[in-house]
């Protein structure tokens, strides 16, 4: 009986177009609101399809998947910055797409709080793809095969705002991540095991780490100031500049460690290259101040050896049966209105 009550939970995302999105056992359940938007096998594909065309940029060169790309965990790994149509560079580093059916705000500052409103930002903003959306609409409503696709999907061939959105919500919020060997060890599969060092490095991680970056999504979707001193060339204040709340000065979105092995570079400017960096940065880089994440108010302390461990286990979160589903890979048709 329990074991009949887990499958249906776990298949309850099942629509009649067989689409999938998978709650795993022992995982919270999604803050996205799947009701107003159901899932669908041509919603999906739909969202794919939008996902990977650089239609939706201003001079159509560049797509949401070129900051950010599957095998590098949906994030941008050749700038340290998001870089936009004709060379120009953005302000922060493009965050990892993945498990966002759990996430209530969206963007290093949590500036959005939809799935569906999220891509609005980059479309619309001068340094990405600086398209408004009324000629984003009116290129997809000159493409035949999009207004045949919108019609197969949502009943209207007329390509409107809403449904835009509402597709690429469709893909993006089935980005999931669950497969990685720290998920198979958790779920005690066969022959699946922490190496000692491996073993040795979760123990550090729950002792320093967990609390802002907990399992299973190693993030508490929370935004906080890790005491990363002040970029200066951009003056990024975070979270400040969405709420005018000055406790939220240096509040930056938790971002999911999963897949932390390919989402280089670190940190919302991208000023990190490896996780070494980083570790010695949460060791002796920290600034000292009134906004500091309470968590990190003692000194985290780390022998060199020790932090090799916790990198090795950082590494367990990799999960590549996600990196290079071909479900989410480049479809087989790019669509030119």
């Amino acid at each position: 009986m329990i074991f009949l009550l887990t499958f249906v939970f776990l298949i309850s995302w099942r629509n009649i177009d067989n689409a999938f999105f998978v709650v795993p056992k022992g995982w919270p359940k999604p803050s996205y609101n799947f009701a107003k938007n159901p899932l669908s096998q041509k919603g999906f594909e739909l969202g794919r399809q939008l996902f990977y065309d650089p239609v939706l940029s201003k001079d159509s060169t560049i797509s949401c998947a070129s900051c950010h790309l599957q095998y590098t965990g949906f994030a941008h790994t050749d700038h340290a910055l998001s870089h936009g149509i004709e060379g120009r560079i953005g302000t922060r580093n493009a965050m990892p797409i993945m498990n966002l059916a759990w996430s209530k705000a969206f963007h290093w500052d949590g500036g959005v709080i939809s799935l569906e409103t999220q891509p609005i930002n980059p479309i619309t903003n001068p340094l990405e793809m600086d398209q408004p959306l009324v000629e984003v609409l009116r290129k997809l409503n000159q493409s035949k095969k999009y207004k045949g696709l919108f019609y197969n999907v949502f009943g209207d061939s007329v390509v409107t705002t809403k449904n835009v959105l509402k597709a690429m919500a469709q893909f993006t919020v089935c980005l999931e991540t669950y497969n990685s060997k720290f998920d198979k060890v958790m779920r005690h599969e066969k022959d699946v095991f922490f190496t000692q060092q491996e073993n040795n490095g979760f123990r550090l991680f729950r002792q320093n780490c967990i609390t802002c970056h907990s399992d299973p999504l190693f993030t508490n979707n929370r935004f906080a100031d890790n005491g990363l001193p002040l970029d200066k060339d951009y003056n990024d204040y975070g979270r400040v500049k969405i709420t005018l709340n000055p406790k939220d000065s240096f509040n930056f979105k938790v971002p999911t460690l999963r897949n932390i092995e390919f989402t280089y570079p670190y940190m919302h400017d991208g000023r990190f290259k490896k996780l070494r960096d980083v570790l010695n940065f949460y060791t002796d880089g920290i600034v000292k101040r009134n906004t500091l994440a309470k968590e990190l108010q003692n000194p985290i302390r780390l022998t060199d050896d020790e932090k090799k461990d916790v990198i090795a286990f950082l590494l367990t979160l990799t999960d590549k049966e996600f990196l290079f589903n071909p479900k989410f890979s480049v479809p087989k048709v790019i669509t030119n209105p």
